[in-house]
């Protein structure tokens, strides 16, 4: 490695004061396969400045709900062997972008349906009138049907 590309690299340290993330964090996005890093002479980790819009888009896609294992599901069509690309970016959000819609209809539908579950005041799905008489809905199998059809 040339000493131009290893002044391109960030230790440990280095990503978690820039990206705003502790060190175990880093470590266990590591270990989890959201992120990579090369191991140094001295076996200190050193991490591509790319690492950086990972992490962030990691950190915006945890805080919106998405589990972990989806996120790596859809990191993975990222190149590990070159910088990330205009086309490679344009991939990722086409790939997540069905996903985030299906997220952000149930979560309409959990903010338009949940006050009116919750204010009639019989917090009871089976016994309710208006929303499950009979408990019809109990026949379509276990879950949240009604908030969560999907």
């Amino acid at each position: 490695m040339t000493a131009e590309e290893f002044a391109r690299e960030l230790s440990v340290g280095e990503v978690a004061a820039r990206s705003g993330i502790a060190v175990s964090a880093l470590h266990f996005y590591e270990a989890q396969g959201l992120i990579t890093s090369r191991r140094n002479a001295s076996n200190q980790r050193r991490y591509p400045r790319a690492v950086l819009r990972l992490i962030a888009v990691i950190k915006v896609a945890q805080r919106t709900g998405i589990p972990l294992a989806e996120i790596r599901e859809h990191l993975a069509c990222l190149p590990h062997d070159r910088p990330v690309s205009a086309a490679d970016w344009a991939k990722l959000s086409a790939g997540w972008h069905e996903v985030l819609d299906d997220r952000i209809a149930r979560l309409q539908r959990l903010r338009d349906q949940l006050g009116t579950c919750i204010g009639c005041g019989c917090l009871s799905l089976t016994d309710c009138p208006l929303r499950n008489p009979g408990d019809e809905v109990s026949r379509e199998g276990a879950g949240p049907r009604l908030l969560d059809p999907g």
